[in-house]
């Protein structure tokens, strides 16, 4: 039997499933169990908890019949747990570490409630106190994951959540109050508790809070024995009540005064006698919404004081960027046949966009398809393209009157997303690097980003497109947003992989110059944060010397640099300038790469991917990287793997680089990475977004 059982409920948390798991199965203390509970989850949690189940035996996956809310998912952990306490945590908290030891070490006593103290962690990894007053343990936050509960004791006196919100109060207060002394108390942060930027119930705005008081009425109304909720308990209640009616993140303005009179009657029923009501408590012993809000302004004229103040000259050009499309938004109707497609910051036609451009072209011919361009890039738009400029009259008007806004990136100078408007965001490659909230550990990437800018930007997207589950769970974590709903149908990009003929390829390679029988190399490396400029970490003349007399180099440097990567040498051909990666990728024979997403993108053609990473240490260090692309583990590393020069050029020249033991990592890479590519993804996306939304 073990000492803990730890009880995780999930549901729509696959973005941060893996570390709440691992922070468990980390713990110095081994003598656990961890059951998670599927709460019928619609994304990947069943999944990524059913590999952890499979390698681990202390993990347990308990999938529910139907989605039934945290309650019932806590108490079906409950009843399957055998150990002798249990602990609750939700999908998203973090056990911190050496905490089961910590609280192994305070349960020599056997008390039936431990408890401890825990933090709270925000989406934008800001951490705050959790409000456990561990000084007086009957004030401590009212939570279920900041205690550990003895299971016989929880069994015997039926301490089960209830259904629907906040229903987890009455068995959190009735422990305590059956106790025949006071808790016993670790005073330690053991769990950090996730803040969810929406999707859960207490960052909805809604009347399901409401709840709240008959929630506390179960608990005020309890028959057990034990101390009543005196003015030790009432004052923390009061304080949740107005903590819950102060957050707009939990009721909306209209809904405010409501809720505030529910309150008041709730207090004036309840409030213990003798009961000497704090200064923000008055309100509401005298009923006067009035006042409540005077106590709020005052709070609100201090914040605003100390807050920092847009600047004149933004203010300005925010003003007059948005003019003529306040116009066309007051004055246009949607059309429901304009689309405006967008890729890499305005820099053209390619990528997902493109593909999805067009296939609804083809499948789809009432569907006008206009390109958002830069003026910089225009030159290099297909003829026959429609396109705007950004930031003309042109634009604005088509970002007011489009239906359908499909972009890799975002579109320019922001736009406020009409009623009746849909945004597929398409993204541009699989994350081996750090992306949207989590580059902020990395001063490297995030100095100059305005994250409050990506999280607006994210709130516009109503369908987020990914090639692969990691993806999904990494764009759940790190664009945090209720407002968008997961397409998990392969990148359009990418279909080419599969239907490109033979004699096509052919074609393609002798527009590159490569004779045949020659074998090329796709020299593709990422952009550097913490560099300016094309910096290869290869001598390329010496490289194409050192080659056999058959092989060429392909050399891209990354569009971020804007230019070609001005090499030369007999064997060496820049290909910066080519519009399109695909291509490439289709032209070559192998591809030789460092931390670029293209290698994602070429494990769908299964032919050989060479790291050549010198530089991993202090790339990691200055970007952060998801998994150890170094590892050699299957599903981790794609191929071989060079990180000198002198290395890569023996891996060339020995032919080590394409041998039985690479093609196994690469086929686990593949299938890791490439399970939804498989040559139909645009027509997939074009049914799915313009068909059916």
């Amino acid at each position: 039997m073990p000492r803990f059982s730890v009880v995780m409920p999930v549901h729509r948390v696959q973005g941060h499933l893996r570390a709440a798991i691992e922070s468990v199965l980390a713990q110095s203390c081994r003598d656990f169990e961890l059951i998670v509970v599927d709460d019928r989850s619609p994304d990947g949690c069943a999944a990524i908890a059913e590999e952890y189940a499979d390698r681990d035996h202390r993990v347990t996956l308990l999938p529910l019949a139907s989605h039934q809310g945290v309650g019932a998912a806590r108490n079906a952990g409950a009843e399957l747990a055998c150990g002798d306490y249990l602990l609750f945590l939700d999908g998203d908290d973090l056990l911190l570490p050496g905490a089961l030891e910590a609280l192994a070490g305070r349960l020599s006593e056997s008390p039936d409630v431990l408890l401890f103290g825990h933090d709270r962690v925000d989406w934008w990894e800001t951490v705050t106190p959790g409000g456990d007053d561990l000084t007086d343990p009957l004030t401590a936050a009212p939570v279920p994951w900041n205690r550990v509960v003895r299971r016989a004791f929880f069994t015997a006196h039926q301490l089960h959540f209830r259904y629907g919100p906040y229903g987890h109060l009455l068995p959190v207060h009735r422990a305590l109050r059956l106790l025949d002394g006071p808790p016993a108390v670790l005073d330690r942060v053991c769990v950090r508790h996730r803040i969810r930027r929406g999707g859960s119930t207490s960052t909805t705005p809604g009347r399901h809070h409401f709840t709240l008081f008959d929630a506390y009425a179960d608990v005020l109304a309890d028959p057990d024995p034990g101390p009543g909720p005196g003015p030790r308990l009432f004052g923390p209640m009061t304080d949740h009540t107005l903590a819950v009616l102060d957050d707009p993140g939990r009721i909306a303005p209209e809904d405010r005064k409501d809720f505030f009179r529910r309150a008041s009657g709730h207090y004036r029923a309840h409030v213990p006698e003798g009961y000497d009501p704090p200064p923000h408590h008055r309100p509401l012993a005298a009923g006067s919404f009035a006042a409540h809000q005077l106590l709020g302004a005052a709070a609100d004229r201090r914040s605003r004081a100390g807050s920092a103040v847009v600047t004149y000259k933004k203010r300005i050009r925010a003003r007059v960027m948005r003019t003529a499309y306040r116009a066309d938004l007051r004055t246009s109707r949607l059309d429901p046949g304009l689309a405006v497609f967008g890729a890499y910051w305005n820099r053209g036609v390619s990528c997902n966009p493109a593909a999805i451009a067009a296939k609804a072209r083809e499948l789809m011919p009432g569907i006008r398809p206009v390109w958002a361009v830069s003026s910089r890039h225009a030159d290099r738009v297909p003829p026959g393209t429609e396109y705007v400029i950004e930031g003309s009259r042109a634009y604005w008007r088509a970002m007011a009157r489009a239906t359908y806004l499909i972009n890799n990136s975002s579109f320019p100078g922001g736009f406020t997303k009409r009623p009746g408007q849909l945004y597929l965001q398409t993204h541009h490659g699989t994350p081996l690097k750090t992306m949207g909230l989590d580059q902020r550990r990395y001063p490297a990437c995030a100095d100059g980003t305005d994250f409050a800018k990506i999280l607006a930007h994210t709130d516009q997207w109503d369908f987020s497109l990914s090639s692969n589950p990691h993806s999904t769970e990494v764009w759940d974590r790190v664009y945090p947003s209720p407002s968008y709903a997961h397409l998990n149908l392969g990148y359009p990009r990418n279909d080419v992989y599969f239907t490109t003929t033979p004699t096509e390829i052919t074609a393609l390679r002798a527009s590159l110059g490569l004779a045949p029988g020659q074998t090329a190399l796709l020299y593709a490396p990422t952009h550097r944060d913490y560099e300016k400029g094309f910096v290869p970490r290869l001598d390329l003349e010496r490289v194409s010397r050192e080659l056999p007399d058959d092989y060429v180099l392909l050399v891209r440097a990354h569009y971020f640099y804007g230019s070609p990567a001005g090499v030369t040498g007999a064997r060496v051909i820049d290909v910066s300038s080519h519009p399109s990666t695909e291509e490439l990728a289709l032209a070559s024979d192998a591809l030789i790469t460092d931390y670029s997403s293209l290698m994602f993108d070429y494990a769908c053609l299964d032919r050989p991917i060479i790291t050549y990473a010198p530089d991993w240490p202090a790339y990691r260090a200055s970007r952060g990287t998801y998994f150890d692309l170094l590892s050699g583990e299957p599903g981790e590393t794609p191929g071989a793997i060079a990180t000198t020069e002198d290395g890569l050029i023996g891996l060339l020249r020995s032919a080590s680089w394409d041998t039985d033991a690479t093609a196994k990592l690469r086929e686990a890479f593949r299938a890791r990475f490439c399970p939804y590519d498989d040559g139909g993804a645009a027509e997939r996306v074009v049914r799915r977004f313009f068909m059916t939304s």
